[in-house]
């Protein structure tokens, strides 16, 4: 029988962890000189210095979370659990009154915990100069897409769990996160852009919505649809906004996706390590 005391109890050791390295320090640090830099330079090329819109800087930031948070979740959860089988700790904790399902949530939740804290830091000053410029409707906004976001990183986190129990060396776990991150950020929409133009003519199935839906197979991809369709006027900022069907324009079917996400790859992962 699982016990909660146990993985709560692992969770905070794997918080205190990263703490500890400064790691979410860092990373929050990172996120609020980016946000900062894009609300109030985002628009200088327009001749604009300062926040010129919700819809722009939502915009901008979601370039800036698809490349930034996949990679920092994928690296920050590759090692969870071949880094400790290399160092010869696992087999110590698996000798501890714990189970393997137990280990896999604490360790889970611990970087969970983590990154979320993180990603909330990073984005929480923008909120405050946000919420004095456009009040209280851009900042519900502005929150739903930081809450994407946290989705998002909780995503990939999950993938890199699965990564670190599948993988049996910490160098070869780090090379597939890499490659997660490239196939995710980088080539699968360019894999989706060439069947899009394939089936420009009509001749083929994967034209017309068929195509949309096989967007749901990228968390990425789910995190642009979540922010789309966030306010009206971004659709027009996002090319996507013209493939995507109404059906899929609604952001609580596609925050059900995203939660799929996060625990569909965790369910492998447990089946994986149970073996």
């Amino acid at each position: 029988m699982m016990e909660a005391q146990q993985i709560l109890t692992l969770a905070a050791k794997e918080f205190r962890d990263r703490m500890r390295n400064r790691w979410v320090l860092a990373v929050a640090l990172v996120f609020t000189l980016f946000s900062l830099a894009i609300t109030y330079f985002g628009g200088s090329a327009q001749g604009q210095i300062g926040p010129r819109s919700i819809e722009f800087i939502i915009a901008s930031l979601v370039s800036l979370v698809i490349y930034l948070i996949p990679l920092i979740a994928l690296l920050l959860g590759f090692d969870a659990v071949v880094g400790e089988r290399e160092r010869g700790s696992l087999d110590l904790l698996l000798a501890l009154p714990i189970t393997r399902l137990e280990l896999l949530l604490g360790k889970y939740l611990g970087l969970a915990s983590a990154l979320t804290l993180s990603t909330l830091a990073g984005f929480g000053l923008v909120a405050g100069l946000l919420y004095r410029q456009f009040g209280w409707a851009g900042l519900y906004h502005y929150l739903g897409f930081v809450l994407s976001a946290v989705l998002l990183g909780l995503a990939f986190l999950s993938l890199a769990v699965l990564l670190s129990v599948l993988a049996r060396e910490r160098t070869r776990a780090s090379g597939l996160a890499i490659a997660l991150w490239f196939f995710f950020v980088l080539v699968f929409d360019l894999l989706l852009l060439g069947l899009l133009v394939a089936g420009a003519d009509g001749s083929s199935w994967l034209s017309g919505d068929a195509l949309a839906y096989l967007m749901l197979l990228n968390p990425a991809d789910v995190f642009r649809i979540l922010n789309i369709f966030s306010l009206e006027d971004m659709r027009t900022l996002y090319g996507l906004g013209t493939l995507v069907p109404p059906a899929m324009a609604k952001p609580w079917l596609m925050g059900l996706v995203m939660g799929a996400w996060i625990v569909v790859p965790l369910a492998l992962a447990r089946w994986r390590f149970r073996s």
